[in-house]
């Protein structure tokens, strides 16, 4: 196994027991994310479960390059869409491998009987990616390109209904933000062009050091950047920005922040491409799990330095309005329940 497999197989099993006790048997919210005061409705994130997740690449010494970094945004806005009542095996990267897996086969497994479906199984968890269809990573067609996309929601009758790239920023902030500006930018007119139904967002995190006075007119400029890029109907519907702080005596993810993502792999050109097969969580003893879980490294968020429009408050209930509004009224049942029952403040 690579160095960044071994990684990720770590990382997975953190992940996964990170956010388990939040969710119940069936994957679905184990509490109601929604809120109601004077003011109205709003969306309440679950921040502890992303502080312990942003802590797991430190604790593993995870490169920028192994995708681990980036890997735990994308959990955590999973795991924030199934808190929202969406179904939880139609939200990648899932819960449990593999980590992708098309509608139809999630229907097939659920009709089958108890042999067939421990057959399936046996091979659904092998991480074979079985030409692309399960695994790892989501490669949709744009207009124009084919584009890995970080957290989907996608059935064989709609489409691509919830569409977010997630991008992380611990370092080189001058050298690397404005070729992330630029990328996230045209992958959203490529998305958009083709799914124009779709709820389509842009995750970016920021380490708190952006905000020291050498970079603090860089920090400015990314962050009006960021604001910018929810404001045209053709690009994305909601943009989130986190700045996770943690302690320079905790080793930072190294690298140059490439989160190892190459367009020609996703286009299936080059690499290892769609044979690759998915990392699968370590199977670990309780007692060392348990030792792991103890040893994240604190990991803080500086909340007053993000204008409202890119908190992740505003990000989450954008995304969830607007599928459910563009979506038919017996479509997602239970996201529609939480929301019309919100929890009064």
């Amino acid at each position: 196994m690579s160095e960044d497999k071994s990684l990720k197989a770590q990382a997975w099993t953190l992940f996964d027991r990170i956010v388990e006790p939040a969710l119940s048997e069936n994957g679905q919210p184990s509490s109601n994310p929604w809120w109601k005061n004077a003011s109205g409705l709003w969306f309440k994130p679950d921040y502890s479960v992303l502080q312990r997740l942003l802590g797991v690449p430190l604790l593993l010494g995870a490169p920028s390059q192994s995708g681990v970094p980036a890997l735990a945004l994308d959990v955590w806005t999973a795991y924030e869409l199934r808190r929202a009542g969406f179904e939880p095996d139609l939200v990648w990267p899932r819960a449990t491998p593999p980590r992708i897996l098309p509608s139809t086969l999630v229907a097939l497994r659920r009709e089958a009987t108890r042999e067939q479906r421990r057959v399936l199984d046996g091979m659904l968890q092998s991480g074979k990616t079985y030409g692309g269809e399960t695994g790892a990573s989501a490669n949709i067609l744009g207009k124009n390109y084919v584009k890995q996309v970080d957290v989907v929601m996608s059935t064989w009758n709609t489409g691509p209904e919830i569409m977010i790239s997630t991008k992380r920023m611990d370092s080189s902030f001058g050298k690397n933000a404005a070729n992330r500006v630029e990328e996230s930018y045209g992958d959203a007119k490529n998305l958009r062009s083709r799914h124009p139904q779709a709820a389509l967002g842009f995750f970016f995190s920021l380490r708190s050091t952006v905000l020291t006075p050498q970079f603090e007119d860089v920090a400015a400029w990314i962050i009006d950047l960021l604001g910018k890029l929810g404001r045209e109907d053709d690009a994305y519907d909601a943009v989130c920005l986190i700045i996770p702080d943690w302690s320079d005596d905790v080793a930072a993810p190294s690298g140059d922040d490439d989160d190892g993502e190459d367009p020609l792999v996703s286009a299936g050109l080059a690499g290892e491409g769609l044979a690759a097969e998915e990392p699968l969580p370590l199977e670990l003893p309780e007692s060392e799990l348990d030792r792991r879980l103890r040893s994240l490294p604190t990991v803080e968020l500086n909340r007053k330095a993000v204008p409202e429009n890119l908190r992740p408050e505003v990000f989450f209930a954008t995304i969830i309005n607007r599928v459910l509004d563009n979506s038919p009224v017996n479509f997602h049942r239970e996201a529609r329940r939480l929301r019309a029952n919100p929890n009064p403040r």
